[in-house]
């Protein structure tokens, strides 16, 4: 079974999503093969490489009111909490077009590669406000997980994969894709948001029958 998450690494909502997927896998275990990829998608792809206030930002993006921002983020944390992820404090909102460019090198290394370097860049981003427009950061995150640092130095100082982040996010934008995460089973069936483990384990052990039917 071929999973594309298609997600950024700026959306909270991503962050739970991958755990509560990942909880699933863990539950089907080996009953489903499963090959999982690490799709782009930009929530704030104009965002100035200093960043916004988040709150300014949200409020503005969604118009929520204080109060309505404050629950908001308590439901988003406790979903997290519930799926083993912790959200930290975070106070800004960084570009992400550079992470989507190491996580593009990272699938190329393989799977074990991409999805360390995703989970890294979403606990560094939510957990711990780090900024993910900033090179030294990201070449530390990669360092992190096991990537060669001097070579994630040489991807961030030029533009390699800045054109294949750019044609997958098209493709996925092109498919209808609005919304992040999508979770897209076999290039056809799509299973939207971050929904609970075992939405997600019903759904791919449903999807796997069908397609041994």
């Amino acid at each position: 079974m071929k999973i594309d998450f298609v997600s950024d690494v700026a959306c909270p909502w991503c962050a739970v999503g991958l755990n509560s997927l990942e909880r699933a896998l863990e539950k089907i275990g080996s009953d489903i093969p499963v090959e999982l990829h690490f799709q782009p998608f930009e929530l704030n792809p104009q965002m100035a490489p200093e960043g916004e206030d988040a709150a300014e930002h949200i409020t503005r993006k969604y118009g929520l009111t204080p109060q309505q921002l404050a629950a908001n983020r308590a439901g988003i944390r406790q979903r997290g909490a519930d799926v083993g992820f912790d959200f930290g404090d975070r106070t800004r909102i960084w570009n992400t077009f550079d992470a989507h460019r190491l996580l593009q090198w990272a699938g190329e290394l393989g799977a074990k590669q991409q999805r360390d370097l995703k989970m890294a860049l979403l606990q560094a981003y939510h957990g711990e406000a780090r900024n993910l427009s900033d090179h030294a950061v990201l070449a530390d995150i990669a360092a992190s997980v096991g990537l060669d640092r001097e070579e994630a130095q040489r991807i961030l100082a030029g533009d390699r994969y800045a054109d294949a982040v750019r044609d997958a996010e098209r493709h996925f934008q092109g498919l209808g894709i609005q919304a992040v995460p999508s979770v897209i089973v076999n290039d056809r069936h799509l299973i939207q948001g971050g929904q609970p483990p075992e939405v997600f384990e019903q759904a791919l052990r449903q999807l796997a029958e069908q397609a041994q039917s």
